[in-house]
């Protein structure tokens, strides 16, 4: 064996090895199996958005609101339930948290879910938690399975042939885990085509969609078939799979083809009216959700708005967990009430899903389940010395809320129970990751035993083919 390789030979083989294993691991290209579709007219949607809450959002201080109680220098800190107190909503007797006033007004037209339980895995990562959330599978896997949007957007394709099928906002990748968030920001085996369109922030969505500045439409045609050139001479296109090449062809003439149509318009959020913009301009999730209406109108099949994954910021609360809730509530309140409301308004709800969720939620002294305990991350005292200490700081996965509106699902109601006193744990109706995706799949007419014949086995939307969907979820 060769072992005096200079850098440039090492590059070149070791890029042909990998491509060689995708290519070993490239489904056979629309194979089901056997599997039948559930017919289109009985999908009650054709678009979902996903309004991730990244981080672990603790359900009793948003949608799930257990007894308040005050801050006071040296209380016991197992006292503590909830630091916000709870308002009422819509709903007859359904109490959210205090901030989140503008979402509690638009529940009449969605689902309220509090049992969401997250897997164990031993010790908690957020990286770990959500790849298992996104693609439903346990990492690590031999195989790169696909992201639910990249299942979405291979099994019914893009509604408007010029917007991405698969488009995701706010989340970068210049950021801490940065190749950990990538791992699951992908189409896996499925191939590029199918992979996420990525706008990490909205407010410089037209940016995407048009040459850089400066550059003229005859440059950026020589740019874009200098590329192609490229492309054909590079190891993908010497060493990968007929299907890898079609499917990176697939992806970048769909691309070019956005750039030259009117729908680009949608990215340019500077068109919108002040009024309902100013709603919307929290930040940049807030905007993402502006966005996500706008590509919603023109015809996106998936679309994930992120408040973005950052270790120790956002939902992340390591600490200040109370004062850091009351700046995440502003950011998502009212944005995501009024994306409920304009799409309710335009008619797009009837066939557009919208789930917010959560990796995990969070408990101030419980750190895992209470039956399956796991390391503990933070340091919370017994007793509060220190306001930064009131709030939820450790990692909980025995419990979580998520809501869902359009698309099929019911209007004003309520699935699951949690405890009342810690641990504010799932007493009623447990519903687990595939479940979610398998009722997701289920609303878009997606059959359940969707699969597809990867290293010469079957591999499913969810692990083994046995997510069954909630039914008790759709109206």
């Amino acid at each position: 064996m060769k072992s005096n390789w200079n850098r440039r030979e090492f590059l070149q083989r070791t890029s042909a090895a990998t491509l060689a294993a995708m290519a070993a691991a490239s489904p056979i290209a629309n194979l089901l199996s056997g599997c039948k579709r559930i017919g289109a007219s009985e999908a009650t949607a054709d678009t979902v958005i996903l309004l991730w809450m990244a981080g672990g959002m603790a359900h009793t201080e948003t949608f799930d609101p257990k007894r308040f109680t005050q801050y006071e220098t040296g209380m016991e800190g197992n006292r503590v339930l909830s630091t916000f107190k709870p308002i009422p909503t819509i709903l007859d007797g359904i109490n959210f948290s205090d901030g989140l006033q503008s979402i509690g007004k638009v529940m009449d037209k969605g689902t309220l879910i509090r049992s969401y339980q997250a897997a164990d895995m031993g010790h908690i990562l957020h990286s770990r938690h959500q790849y298992h959330w996104h693609t439903c599978y346990e990492p690590p896997q031999t195989v790169a399975a696909p992201h639910i949007g990249s299942w979405i957007a291979k099994e019914l394709g893009p509604k408007n042939p010029v917007i991405p099928a698969f488009i995701d906002i706010g989340q970068r990748f210049t950021v801490g885990e940065a190749e950990e968030l990538k791992a699951f920001h992908t189409a896996g085996f499925l191939g590029n085509e199918y992979g996420p369109f990525s706008i990490p922030d909205p407010s410089q969505g037209l940016e995407s969609v048009r040459p850089p500045v400066g550059m003229d439409a005859k440059r950026f045609e020589r740019r874009n078939q200098l590329y192609n050139d490229l492309i054909s001479s590079s190891p993908v296109g010497e060493f990968g799979s007929d299907y890898q090449k079609e499917s990176l062809k697939r992806s970048m003439e769909q691309a070019y083809m956005l750039l030259n149509s009117p729908e680009s318009k949608a990215f340019d959020l500077s068109t919108e009216p002040k009024e309902v913009y100013d709603i919307y301009n929290t930040g940049r999730f807030g905007l993402g959700c502006l966005l996500a209406r706008r590509l919603t109108e023109q015809g996106a099949r998936f679309i994930s708005v992120t408040t973005e994954y950052e270790p120790f910021k956002g939902f992340d609360t390591h600490e200040n967990g109370h004062t850091r809730m009351v700046d995440m509530k502003k950011m998502i309140d009212g944005p995501i009430a009024q994306l409920v409301k304009d799409l309710d308004k335009s008619g797009h709800l009837d066939r557009t899903m919208i789930v917010l969720a959560s990796e995990f939620s969070r408990d101030m002294m419980v750190e895992g389940k209470p039956d399956a305990k796991v390391k503990e991350q933070v340091q919370q005292p017994d007793i509060l010395s220190d306001p930064k200490f009131y709030g939820m700081h450790r990692h909980f996965t025995d419990a979580g809320s998520m809501l869902m509106f359009g698309g099929g699902i019911k209007k004003g109601f309520v699935y699951g129970k949690t405890a009342d006193e810690r641990p504010c744990k799932t007493i009623e109706n447990p519903i687990k990751i595939d479940q979610v995706h398998q009722t997701i799949y289920h609303a878009l007419g997606i059959a359940e035993d969707t699969q597809y014949e990867v290293e010469k086995r079957p591999f499913y939307t969810t692990p083994d083919g046995k997510g069954k969907a909630v039914l008790e979820l759709l109206s």
